[in-house]
């Protein structure tokens, strides 16, 4: 009997360890939209949380190597990161892609080693301009990527001043390249006014095409970016909008301000009383609110403590809290 009872608490054990061990894909899969929801394989809310990779120019740029990839895995514990590939201006993608896709795409095989969701970003505040550009990218990303779970496709970044009519014609044209070679992944559009005015878009979805998100943002010390905003989000989500909070970051709307506390834990409990999936802004050494870093951090990870900044100390602290 005692023989039975140990091996049965072995058999526990190692089954908890083998659960406990499950990467964020083994354990969500093929991500899926449902009745207005994001839902992993076994149609349960996934909640993924990570960080974003700064533009990859100027400061950011250093930080995109395997490397870094690994450590964010193990150290801030991520279940998803963000490559923002800049566009423009000189040094982003119209001008250089062959760099700017090498660039990436060795972060976003590093993530799919590390067993975490990827978003493939064509950070871009005028994509509506470089149409041809990004249906070519994005038709290479969807054959490289097509059948991988993990990575997820999101077409424009923030849209500034364009209507959502404008938004949507290209969304819709980009949408159908990639379902052309990736039937399945998740796509995520952008809406009106930095990713704010998604209750314009509740009122007028993408139709036609399954597993689409829209992306909202947010700068949770920003006097502008309060209750009015949220009410905004909670309006789209009770229209059945799926939500993917791509971008938000702990200052102010311009990366820099001030880091207001209080705020940041409002939008974090708004954010897990709705279950969304977010990353946060954003992997740099460059001097303001929103870098992880400080100024000369080690550009192949390894930080330390007093590498980071409060922006990088809170977010680790709160991710290896969330995505134990």
């Amino acid at each position: 009997m005692k023989l039975k009872i140990t091996t049965a608490i072995t058999f526990l054990i190692v089954a908890f360890l083998a659960t406990s061990a499950q990467s964020p894909v083994e354990k969500h899969g093929q991500l899926k939209v449902a009745d207005g929801q994001l839902v992993n394989q076994h149609n349960q809310t996934p909640q993924l949380r990570g960080l974003s990779f700064s533009w990859s120019l100027w400061n950011g740029q250093k930080y995109y190597n395997p490397d870094v990839v690994d450590w964010i895995c193990a150290d801030f514990k991520v279940s998803l990161i963000r490559v923002s590939m800049g566009v423009e201006p000189e040094g982003g993608y119209l001008d250089k892609p062959d760099f700017q896709k090498e660039l990436v795409t060795r972060v976003i095989d590093r993530a799919l080693d590390n067993g975490v969701y990827v978003i493939i970003d064509w950070h871009d505040h005028h994509a509506e301009k470089h149409l041809e550009e990004s249906k070519a990218f994005f038709a290479d990303m969807a054959q490289k990527y097509a059948g991988n779970p993990q990575v997820i496709y999101e077409i424009f970044n923030e849209p500034e001043y364009q209507s959502w009519e404008v938004i949507k014609a290209y969304a819709r044209q980009v949408i159908a390249v990639i379902r052309k070679y990736d039937q399945e992944n998740l796509i995520v559009v952008g809406s009106p006014h930095w990713d704010q005015d998604v209750d314009v878009a509740a009122d007028s979805p993408i139709s036609g095409y399954p597993n689409i998100c829209y992306s909202f943002h947010f700068y949770a010390s920003d006097n502008n970016h309060q209750e009015q905003l949220r009410q905004k989000a909670d309006y789209a989500l009770s229209k059945g909008l799926p939500l993917f909070v791509t971008e938000w970051g702990v200052g102010e709307a311009d990366g820099n301000g001030k880091f207001d506390l209080d705020r940041n834990r409002r939008w974090m409990q708004w954010l897990e009383d709705r279950k969304l999936s977010w990353v946060c802004w954003n992997i740099t050494d460059k001097d303001e609110t929103t870098a992880f870093l400080k100024p000369g951090a080690n550009s192949n990870g390894n930080w330390t403590k007093e590498e980071l900044t409060p922006n990088g100390l809170y977010l680790r602290e709160r991710l290896n809290e969330l995505n134990k």
